[in-house]
């Protein structure tokens, strides 16, 4: 029955009439806002897109003042002033398509955290570089008496016993097989 009602009516007046899923009510207002068209994907909400232009709710709460002002642009628009017409797309939207494309200056936070991630990355290398190397540019594994440690640890614990270093090591003689 509710779909006959829909389908016989012309669709602006469908797309007025918003309906909601799973109810037989239109809704007309969310708050004292007006709805006034299908949306994005079919739900009220307002958001200020280029690719859509026309959102599915009026920005402004319609006031006592605005509803004067409402009846007076069913008149001729010729009466209406320039701050009067301003103020009727204000109700409507929030921004003009100039102020929707203006820039909006993120490419600076986007240069800014760069630099940052560049400028810790020059912090490690420097650090790695200069702070954890002996004085002959090596680092201080590489040294023969941490090398024979590691070794050493290695064979104590048995590391990998069945095809590692510890596989080469003769534990009971104390020696290389």
């Amino acid at each position: 029955m509710l779909i006959k009602s829909v389908l016989s009516k012309p669709i602006w007046k469908v797309l007025k009439s918003q309906i909601r899923l799973g109810s037989t009510t239109p809704i007309n207002k969310i708050g004292t806002r007006e709805v006034v068209g299908f949306g994005t994907n079919g739900e009220p909400t307002y958001i200020d897109d280029v690719m859509f232009p026309y959102p599915a709710v009026r920005f402004r709460e319609i006031t006592p003042d605005l509803k004067a002002l409402r009846e007076k642009e069913r008149g001729d628009w010729r009466a209406l002033s320039i701050e009067e017409k301003k103020c009727l797309y204000r109700v409507s939207f929030c921004q003009t398509f100039e102020e929707i494309m203006a820039p909006t200056g993120e490419w600076k936070k986007v240069i800014a955290a760069a630099l940052i991630c560049i400028s810790v990355g020059i912090w490690l290398h420097l650090f790695t570089t200069y702070m954890t190397k002996d004085p002959n540019g090596f680092p201080i594994t590489f040294g023969e008496e941490r090398q024979r440690a590691q070794l050493k640890r290695i064979l104590d614990l048995k590391m990998n016993p069945i095809t590692g270093i510890s596989s080469k090591w003769d534990y009971e003689k104390g020696t290389w097989k």
